[in-house]
């Protein structure tokens, strides 16, 4: 993964409808285009990093890439959970990520109670990642600080 920090932004579209109605967990959604912007060795799985809504604060955040095998998707997703309560949906403003970490492969769940447990598993351990010192700097990063109208991927 030696392309860790990965940086990308794109604008936010409607993914599943699964993030909050099914998971209590919601969930930001990049248009088909930067998925498959991704370098090759940005393998699928669940990553952390950072999070900012248009010029908004950076958040921290967890990031499945990939196909959810739960839910056997037929398309590759990238979809962000921003640890942070947003008053409303962003849908049409732009996502800023970077991807600072991996923290475990994509795997199927038996139910829908293991696969939340896991979710929430992973975002106790992005918290822990992203507390730490190296993690951190990124938050502050020039990629943060840019305008709204750049929409696209990044290194």
């Amino acid at each position: 993964m030696r392309h860790l920090p990965y940086f990308c932004r794109g604008q936010v579209v409607h993914g599943f409808g699964r993030g909050s109605k099914q998971l209590g967990i919601p969930t930001a959604n990049f248009p088909e285009q930067v998925v498959d912007n991704l370098p090759a060795d940005i393998s699928t799985g669940i990553y952390y990093g950072w999070a900012s809504v248009g010029s908004g604060d950076v958040h921290k955040m967890v990031m499945s890439i990939g196909w959810n095998p739960y839910y056997k998707n037929t398309k590759k997703s990238m979809e962000t959970h921003i640890m942070h309560t947003f008053k409303e949906d962003f849908y049409g403003e732009i996502l800023n990520v970077a991807i600072v970490g991996y923290l475990r492969p994509e795997k199927d769940f038996d139910s829908l109670e293991s696969l939340i447990s896991a979710i929430q598993g992973d975002i106790e351990e992005a918290k822990k990642q992203l507390d730490l010192p190296e993690h951190l700097k990124i938050k502050e990063d020039n990629f943060f600080q840019v305008s709204k109208s750049k929409t696209m991927n990044e290194h």
